[in-house]
């Protein structure tokens, strides 16, 4: 029995690949070609794209099966692509550590300003700690700016939206009051 073996791609998921031939002695006449039975195991991560290599196993006596044993390994990649997705890989997790610390900032002064607000005997005074967390949000926004993490609008909207709320307190309380538009 000639059994023809070629390699060829395979975007896959499979770790190995099983293939099993039965031996046309072993089959019954009518069926001409030879039967394939195939098993594989899947890889716990998986390779994203692989090449399929399928090599023959030793030949086994009359009656039993041959088997042709297949394994997907991963194609590899061309080192400035590899050094490519780690760049990428640092940044992501760089920039997604700022926006986080960003965000937080932002959310600690809107829940004093909040607080604040809703407080009926407020003092002027009370804004000093406030203004001192609208600094650190100012300054984290400005860093990230200034790294390509957040672009250069963006950061200006969240400061803006910082001052307003602090303004709107201020209003709220008669601490400021808007000087009137002369036209």
């Amino acid at each position: 029995m000639a059994t023809a073996t070629h390699c060829f791609a395979l975007p896959s998921k499979l770790k190995a690949l099983s293939l099993s031939c039965v031996p046309s002695s072993v089959q019954p006449k009518a069926t001409a070609a030879t039967s394939l039975s195939f098993s594989f195991s899947a890889s716990q991560n998986g390779f994203p794209k692989g090449l399929l290599s399928i090599s023959p196993v030793v030949m086994r006596p009359p009656g039993r099966r041959d088997s042709i044993v297949c394994e997907a390994t991963p194609s590899k990649k061309a080192d400035s692509a590899a050094k490519r997705a780690r760049q990428a890989e640092k940044r992501r997790v760089y920039n997604k550590a700022h926006k986080s610390e960003i965000r937080t900032r932002m959310k600690k002064v809107l829940e004093a300003l909040d607080v604040l607000r809703k407080k009926p005997n407020a003092q002027p005074e009370e804004v000093l700690p406030i203004e001192t967390l609208i600094a650190d949000a100012y300054s984290v926004i400005d860093k990230a700016v200034k790294v390509g993490t957040l672009h250069r609008n963006t950061g200006a909207r969240r400061k803006s939206r910082l001052a307003r709320r602090k303004k709107a307190v201020e209003i709220h309380h008669g601490w400021y009051s808007p000087s009137p538009v002369t036209a």
